[in-house]
């Protein structure tokens, strides 16, 4: 067999379809963000405004965070040295789970390399440990909800998006005596819409369902304290576990499950992606540690940026330009098909220094590729302005049409 031929047809497939990633080589500024260097060739590069971050409150140049990431350099060097049962349990890592499970309310937090290892480990081994588990999984979950799921070889029901009913629809067709789990996000970061947390937590009661949520998009920047939406809404004591990230409002790297001791015990003791794998650096688990702690008390990076997205949202929408409806911070602009998001995206970065990164199917259905804006605290009104009229030159260019 040609292997070499059987690969170069498939990516021939991506580009013919207008969906090949191409990823743009970039070194942010730590001094002047939301500012980046982008690199064209190994030679050549120029500044760019990125629009595109998911380092949602510019946590990741916080003073305190860079000090505490530093002083945990000179003090255990750059790697954990290990996996957490053989010498890679550091103690800025015990000492960061414990300000997860009090951000959370819950007894125990466990870490993991990213948010995606922590939904795929937390997910399968729950799967495994509950014989004739069904997940009831909403349909917009995020791919590494879907791939935990899969691994775990549960049976999976999937409800329409939000759509109480239809779960409810599905809990009564189970069998009572079965176990059940109900996986969902609290906010879905492609539409920036949030999930109906009290009333699906309702229907676990009602049906005996555990609860898993997903709070990646909504950690650092919902809440009095910054512990998502649930926290907001006054239901976390309701969800039984809570999933985050450390690696978009918080500003560093990694991922995490909160829960009961006994339940995080189990993934802990059982989980294959947290047992065999390399633990989080102790120079990011300072730096986290000290942004969850910062996040904590201060509110004014949370209002900042909710005005910033909320500005953004009306400039656009008074330009024409067609924003899709969203209840949250991501600010999503379609376009509807991945050749000409990619056109204007491309145009957006070569003619106007502004970095926006296609979004295209699988990670968005077909028909509404779009581009995902996701301000920050550190984008001004003249940035605003810049994007705003860089966007409606170019929707002309590309013979895209405004909306009313």
């Amino acid at each position: 067999m040609n292997y070499a031929a059987a690969f170069r047809e498939r990516i021939d497939a991506l580009k013919q379809e207008g969906r090949y990633r191409v990823f743009a080589d970039l070194e942010r500024n730590a001094e002047n963000p939301p500012y980046a260097s982008y690199h064209e060739t190994s030679e050549e590069s120029s500044s760019v405004v990125v629009w595109c971050s998911n380092d949602y409150l510019g946590m990741s140049r916080n003073t305190n965070a860079i000090n505490a990431f530093h002083e945990a350099v000179d003090r255990c060097g750059v790697g954990s040295g290990g996996t957490r049962n053989i010498s890679g349990t550091n103690h800025y890592q015990v000492m960061l789970e414990a300000e997860l499970a009090d951000l959370h309310q819950k007894e125990r937090a466990l870490l993991f390399t990213s948010g995606y290892v922590a939904n795929d480990a937390c997910l399968s081994t729950v799967s495994k440990l509950l014989p004739d588990l069904v997940v009831f999984s909403d349909e917009l979950n995020h791919a590494s909800m879907i791939e935990g799921i899969s691994h775990g070889n549960a049976e999976k029901k999937i409800f329409r998006h939000n759509d109480v009913g239809h779960l409810e629809k599905l809990l009564k067709e189970t069998d009572p005596a079965r176990p059940k789990l109900i996986a969902f996000e609290s906010v879905y970061s492609m539409d920036g819409d949030i999930a109906p947390i009290a009333q699906i937590a309702d229907l676990a009661k009602r049906y005996d369902a555990l609860t898993y949520l997903d709070e990646v998009h909504a950690v650092g920047m919902y809440g009095e304290r910054g512990a998502g939406i649930a926290e907001r809404e006054g239901v976390m004591d309701r969800i039984d576990i809570i999933q985050g990230t450390l690696a978009k409002a918080f500003g560093a790297m990694g991922g995490y499950v909160t829960g009961d001791a006994v339940l995080i015990d189990c993934i802990r003791s059982y989980a294959p992606g947290f047992i065999f794998t390399t633990s989080l650096a102790p120079p990011l688990a300072a730096a986290a540690l000290s942004s969850v702690r910062h996040l904590k008390s201060s509110q004014m990076e949370r209002a900042r940026h909710q005005e910033r997205s909320a500005t953004l949202k009306r400039k656009l929408s008074v330009a024409g330009i067609p924003i899709m409806k969203s209840q949250t911070h991501i600010v999503p602009v379609l376009v509807g098909d991945p050749v000409a998001c990619k056109q204007v995206c491309d145009q957006l970065l070569r003619d106007h220094s502004i970095y926006v990164q296609p979004i295209n199917y699988p990670t968005v259905p077909r028909g509404t590729e779009r581009l995902r804006l996701t301000p920050t605290p550190l984008h001004t009104d003249w940035m605003m302005d810049q994007l705003v009229g860089a966007l409606c030159e170019v929707w002309h260019a590309s013979g895209l049409e405004k909306v009313a």
